[in-house]
């Protein structure tokens, strides 16, 4: 059954220890039984194992023994590192008492991985004549590091994978990833321990007990680091979402005020999504379109229902209310984390081309470019919409009263664009009537992605 080895498996481990005794009794010959260094690195990669750091994304542990053992093949052979490797397993065992399947597969894997890779070592070295004073030397003790690492996890993973039903590629992937940033660190290492040795003798040994201790700080340094960033990242998407749905509750209760704003405001998010996309505006900048739209009326919600209704003629006194609404959704919007170029657009919505525009009298370009999408798919839904203040007209009239403002109150781009995208295919709504604000709300869930992205200057182009 998945997850539980079949008793065929449990005997081919037997029998890949067996071997691999035979195969270290036969490299013994070439083997350097430096005693003193055998102890301390067998004692570091110990050490190392006993205070190995769990992976916040795998099920595998991050120690320096890997450091020890390579170190061990380099100076003293391919049996020496093996067996430094089954004695940090079985020491390993004796403290945790893990289940005996495991100790098989890791008993198993620490022999083949020190061997496999040291005789590779050994004989390239041979063959190539290239000794412990040549440059080439270190690289060769990277490369070792590296094919060490991959026979390991490679047993490991096809292990798993075989008892757990799992695909293979799958498991080394899993496996693999949260190890490279300290095995990468621990190949620098390798490669500095064998430097200090070759050229300071017995001298290093002393520092290669530093160095073990630097390097399970390092990695501990990182895995923490790692988790944060997860924590922090998990905390970010779930205070978007917060915020997501205090604006979207805003928009619901301004609506239980005035019963268009919701529908103008999906209206407005639909068009302005589309003209930033025909404009070819990124991904990123169609969605800030997007919520923007969604949100550019939200500073109605400071206005009186007398006014919100339109219900009586507006005085003076009224037209100067409304003229701050822009600012008033700025200031609401801009207040939350990560919204400011949201809050940017919305202050800007209601300006124009020929400067006449308020709250600040921008003229042409300085307006950003999605307040100038943002006013053209305002103007198309106010003008359409049944719902609206005024009589509705229909979507060609719509679009010749837009483009006789073309160039002085709106975008004359941006204009043609809408009337493109109207005239070429369907928008699911024409005139707006039928747009849903909780559907395009479900489509801004994404606004995240856009937080997390950072936009500074949303109005370039």
């Amino acid at each position: 059954m998945p997850g539980r080895p079949s008793q065929r498996v449990i005997y081919l481990h037997f029998l890949a220890i067996a071997l691999a005794i035979a195969v270290a009794v036969l490299a013994n010959r070439d083997s350097d039984w430096d005693v003193p260094l055998f102890a301390v690195l067998l004692a570091a990669s110990t050490v190392g194992d006993l205070t190995a750091v769990d992976a916040p994304t795998s099920q595998v542990k991050l120690s320096s023994s890997s450091l020890a053992i390579v170190t061990s093949i380099v100076f003293l052979g391919a049996t020496p590192g093996a067996v430094i490797g089954v004695l940090t397993i079985a020491v390993g065992w004796l403290r945790f008492r893990y289940a005996r399947t495991t100790l098989l597969i890791n008993l198993v894997t620490y022999a083949w991985f020190p061997l496999l890779s040291g005789l590779a070592f050994h004989a390239v070295t041979r063959v190539s004549g290239i000794g412990q004073m040549d440059a080439l030397f270190y690289l060769l003790v990277l490369a070792l590091f590296a094919v060490a690492l991959m026979i390991n996890v490679a047993l490991i993973a096809g292990y798993f994978s075989y008892v757990e039903g799992s695909r293979f590629s799958t498991k080394v992937r899993r496996t693999l990833g949260p190890l490279l940033p300290a095995e990468f660190i621990g190949a620098m290492l390798a490669v500095a321990v064998t430097y200090l040795y070759v050229h300071s003798g017995a001298a290093a040994v002393a520092i290669f007990a530093v160095v073990i201790v630097v390097f399970q700080y390092l990695v501990g340094a990182l895995l923490l680091s790692e988790q944060r960033s997860e924590e922090l990242e998990l905390l970010a998407k779930r205070l978007a979402g917060f915020q997501v749905a205090l604006l979207s509750a805003l928009l619901r209760t301004l609506d239980l005020r005035d019963r268009m704003t919701a529908r103008h405001s999906a209206a407005v998010a639909r068009y302005s999504r589309e003209i930033a996309a025909k404009a070819g505006l990124s991904p990123e900048q169609q969605e800030l379109a997007h919520t923007a739209g969604l949100l550019h009326d939200i500073g109605k919600f400071v206005l009186s229902d007398r006014i919100l209704k339109g219900d009586m003629d507006l005085t003076e006194a009224d037209w100067n209310d409304i003229r701050k609404h822009p600012a008033e959704g700025a200031r609401i919007v801009s207040e939350i984390d990560g919204y400011r170029p949201v809050g940017e657009i919305i202050l800007a919505h209601h300006e124009r081309i020929d400067g006449l525009g308020y709250p600040q009298g921008l003229r042409g370009d300085d307006i950003p470019v999605i307040s100038r999408i943002i006013a053209v798919a305002d103007t198309y839904d106010v003008l359409t919409a049944r719902d609206s203040y005024r009589e509705p007209v229909s979507s060609e009239d719509a679009i010749a009263e837009l483009r006789r403002s073309a160039g002085t109150q709106l975008e004359p781009r941006f204009v043609e664009i809408l009337a493109d995208a109207l005239t070429g295919r369907d928008l699911s709504y024409r005139h707006g009537e039928s747009a849903d604000f909780e559907t395009e709300l479900a489509l801004d869930r994404r606004i995240h992605e856009y937080v997390a992205a950072g936009l500074s200057n949303p109005g370039s182009l």
